[in-house]
């Protein structure tokens, strides 16, 4: 066995991890039998053999519990205290972890009074789980807060939620479209809490609308990975689209910004912010920018986005900077970009869409981002986790992609 933390076993050939999603139409590659997951308040056993993924988020991983548990062939013991990444394989303590930390793809966490979220999309579902501490929240029981209607603009292809707390509610933005193949229907959509409880129900408060023509309820277009902050006195949302709708999913995407009226209206026609006009944007097949990301310290604000074809080993991070700061968000002069910011090596493939937390005590930085299990072409993903730091300019600091199996000290807070 390969140890990977505390409560997470890899075993040769067969993989025991959390359900987690990825954007992809790709078959089960599986060796264990069973997943328990939870769905409301009840355990579900998902067959393997019969549960049948039905659009790019739809595959599945495996959960610790259950099956899995039975893996657990011995407890780790706290040995130590707290480590650095190393360049040599060390085992793992309590007070340490590796990566990866999970599966899937397109990871988003968010962390709230005490708490870290972490949500995906399965099976036409979206899905919350809950932890105290970052390196676990990928090892729980997912709950399902929403399913896709059975008709529908929404009906199909359930990508990237994204999970915000805004004026006493939470909001999930994620984008959705027709079933199958080309992915040419997709748009993005926003639910709305019934209450203060992440993992209770949601209304379904319908589609933003990306487009150009705003208040003619005419010319809404393709729109994927929107995100939402608060910037200086307004709200934005920002997200990748194609500048015109298409018959092929092979479009270019640039990044598009609006300002909201409230956490589920755009009133007024998108901007485009970014185009993939560099080198390192352009890839063999196709230029794309996606999966942007707020990211705000001490007064600067970036948008950290992914950039190349997804599906392969150049797959990787770019930044934007509102400069000067506060400069008008809705200007595209006033975004500096600089990238790559973040890449994969010889041993971690193709980094991309990221999310942003702190450590349990407030003092550290972690980005939360997926990569590919493989150099080779593909959308078999899995979730990894390491600390950020801050150049003296102020801009993140993101090191080198920590490979598989290098233990790394849990973030500050987590380890007792």
């Amino acid at each position: 066995m390969v140890m990977i933390s505390s409560s997470y076993l890899v075993q040769v050939g067969h993989t025991c991890v959390d359900q987690i999603p990825a954007r992809e139409n790709r078959p089960l590659e599986t060796g264990v039998q069973t997943m328990v997951v939870s769905d409301a308040a009840d355990d579900v056993v998902v067959d393997p053999d019969t549960e049948k993924p039905d659009d790019r988020n739809s595959r599945l991983a495996w959960s610790p519990h259950g099956t899995c548990a039975i893996m657990l062939l011995f407890v780790l013991a706290c040995a130590g205290g707290p480590g650095t990444p190393t360049e040599e394989l060390a085992p793992v303590t309590q007070c340490g972890f590796t990566n990866p930390v999970g599966a899937g793809a397109d990871p988003w966490v968010i962390r709230k009074d005490d708490v870290y979220y972490a949500i995906k999309s399965s099976s036409n579902k979206i899905w919350i789980t809950r932890s105290p501490t970052l390196t676990e929240v990928y090892h729980v029981p997912a709950t399902a807060v929403w399913a896709a209607p059975d008709t529908g603009w929404n009906r199909g292809n359930v990508w990237a939620p994204e999970l915000h707390f805004i004026d006493g509610r939470w909001y999930i933005y994620y984008a959705a479209g027709q079933p199958g193949t080309p992915f040419t229907t997709q748009h993005a959509g926003v639910l709305q809490s019934t209450g203060p409880d992440a993992l209770g129900g949601y209304a379904d408060r319908g589609m933003l609308y990306t487009g150009d023509s705003a208040g003619t309820g005419m010319g809404n277009r393709w729109a994927i990975d929107l995100t939402t902050a608060q910037l200086g006195t307004h709200r934005y949302a920002i997200w990748s689209g194609w500048a015109k709708n298409a018959s092929t999913d092979k479009t270019p995407q640039q990044l598009y910004i609006a300002p909201m009226v409230n956490p589920w209206t755009i009133a007024v026609n998108r901007v485009m912010l970014s185009a993939p006009v560099e080198s390192w944007e352009r890839g063999p097949e196709l230029d794309l920018q996606e999966g942007p990301e707020v990211l705000q310290q001490g007064g600067n604000v970036f948008v950290v986005y992914s950039t190349r074809d997804s599906w392969l080993k150049e797959y990787a991070l770019g930044q934007l900077r509102l400069f000067p700061a506060p400069a008008d968000p809705m200007n595209p002069a006033s975004w500096l970009k600089s990238g790559p910011v973040f890449t994969g090596n010889a041993s971690v493939f193709g980094v991309g869409h990221a999310s942003f937390t702190r450590s349990p005590d407030g003092t550290e930085d972690w980005i939360v981002y997926h990569s590919k299990t493989a150099a080779t072409p593909g959308w078999d993903r899995t979730i990894r986790t390491q600390k950020f730091t801050w150049s003296t300019s102020g801009a993140p600091l993101f090191g080198d992609a920590v490979r598989e199996g290098v233990s790394m000290a849990r973030p500050a807070g987590e380890c007792p």
